[in-house]
């Protein structure tokens, strides 16, 4: 009875540190792990539907999600299987950003049925094996419908797929990790918590309970509801307690216990030494823009198709004329303007501008051109931004930044003047950029949210020096 209660004395205090060091490091890397699979699954859905791959659940938005489920999973027939997976993978899409966003990563809240939940979702799809032989039906299916998307797109969009793929593996081969100790302190957690509070109990005999195992066991069961209140009685860990109390290796079993409340040193001080590369970060960010080839030349070949539309649609008998005339004498073109309106942000006033056509259309295919160099690393392009100093890429990245939001601005305008502009019978043919323009934003509001973080972390080392502190 004294060696228990010299066990209690001291596994109780090291539960408590541990807890602390999972609620202040472990969890929120829990979390942070979700969030990049959330990241990578969102890209997947967006990449699927935009394919027409699957068919996202109309009702998406009006679901209400309180706790953790994990989609269906069981088979169906071939010919429902846009729709089956689209509501699938749109479930698993919107419970990692209830994760994301909404779940409570802390030992308060986290408990061993609520792991339970998360290991259900985690194996939802094996990101680790995802291949089209898979045993699991989803994962299977999902394989093969993205197997699908990338044979019919272009070489960096199947690339962006591949390192969706790819990030998701690590991040849930870092979540099935994090969850995996976790699962151990909570079983140590729950042991200690009936130590805590049924052994304390008024109506809890210490003279009875530790006279013989079954007494324990009688004296707990007697006690649990009082003590833990409507947590799950656990026969097999209230075993573990009364092993660790009277069994024949009790000590061996104390001893077990108690080292698995070592708070790992070495990763501690390797997290505390461990330095921000700050120009990783810029050109992370820079890379980001590496998607935008492809959409730039989407909106290229539809800005071309809109003019021709329009400048048929309008062109008169002597416009016609002038024009076989320049041909005939290999005259050039005249510059052509088109008059927009551009709304301004926020104050919603309008103000007019001209664009040249022709210098417009160059400038898209430049750009197309200059940020295929971010996807290819052994290019001088690529050699010669790297090598800049962070002040300079900094101002490098805005630049961008800036030149693309301006780009934005135009598109949003020129497609609402082709639509206007062309004739009616016509208007139908022209083809709208709403769709290329929100895929340009999302790729520059990412770059400007890993700008930022490059900025903040900047802003605070800066300030940390400043009062004498190290990160």
């Amino acid at each position: 009875m004294e060696n228990t209660g010299n066990f209690t004395t001291k596994i109780i205090p090291l539960l408590d540190e541990k807890a602390k060091w999972y609620d202040t490091e472990e969890l929120p890397r829990l979390l942070e792990g979700y969030r990049l699979l959330h990241a990578c699954v969102k890209t997947l859905f967006d990449f699927l539907v935009k394919k027409s791959l699957i068919t996202p659940d109309p009702y998406k938005l009006d679901k209400k999600i309180n706790d953790i489920k994990a989609p269906e999973s069981k088979q169906f027939v071939e010919t429902e299987r846009s729709v089956v997976m689209g509501q699938r993978f749109s479930d698993y899409e919107s419970m990692l950003d209830f994760l994301s966003n909404y779940y409570k990563f802390s030992t308060a809240h986290l408990n061993l049925t609520n792991i339970k939940k998360l290991m259900e979702l985690n194996n939802s799809f094996h990101w680790a094996n995802f291949t089209i032989n898979n045993s699991k039906t989803n994962t299977r299916v999902l394989a093969n419908i993205v197997a699908e998307g990338r044979q019919s797109s272009d070489t960096l969009t199947s690339s962006m797929i591949g390192d969706s793929l790819s990030k998701a593996t690590k991040a849930m081969n870092d979540i099935t990790a994090i969850l995996k100790d976790y699962t151990e302190f909570r079983k140590e957690f729950y042991k200690g918590q009936i130590r805590r509070n049924v052994f304390t109990q008024s109506g809890f005999s210490a003279e009875k309970a530790f006279s013989s195992p079954t007494e324990e066991l009688a004296q707990i069961k007697k006690n649990f509801a009082a003590g833990m209140g409507k947590a799950t009685f656990i026969s097999e860990l209230i075993d573990e307690i009364i092993q660790e109390d009277q069994g024949e290796k009790k000590e061996e079993a104390q001893n077990k216990a108690l080292s698995k409340m070592t708070i790992n040193s070495k990763k501690q001080k390797a997290k505390q030494e461990e330095k921000v590369d700050t120009k990783a970060m810029l050109i992370d960010a820079i890379l980001t823009l590496g998607g935008l080839p492809s959409v730039l030349q989407a909106i290229l070949e539809k800005v071309k198709a809109n003019h021709d539309i329009h400048e048929s649609s309008n062109m008169t008998f002597f416009d016609k004329f002038k024009r076989a005339l320049r041909k005939a004498f290999n005259l050039e073109e005249p510059p052509l303007y088109y008059p927009i309106i551009i709304v301004e942000h926020g104050t919603g006033a309008k103000k007019h501008e001209k664009i040249n056509y022709n210098q417009f259309i160059a400038d898209i295919a430049t750009k197309a051109k200059r940020y295929t160099i971010f996807t290819q690393k052994k290019s001088q392009g690529y050699a010669k931004i790297t090598s800049m100093d962070e002040n300079k890429l900094f101002d490098f990245l805005s630049a961008q930044i800036t030149d693309c939001n301006r780009l934005l601005v135009l598109l949003n305008s020129l497609d609402d003047f082709f639509k206007a502009a062309t004739k009616a019978q016509d208007r139908s043919r022209i083809k709208g950029l709403k769709i290329d323009i929100t895929n340009m934003k999302n790729i520059v509001v990412k770059t400007n949210q890993r700008r930022s973080d490059y900025a903040s972390y900047v802003e605070e080392r800066e300030q940390m020096k400043r009062l004498g502190i190290s990160i």
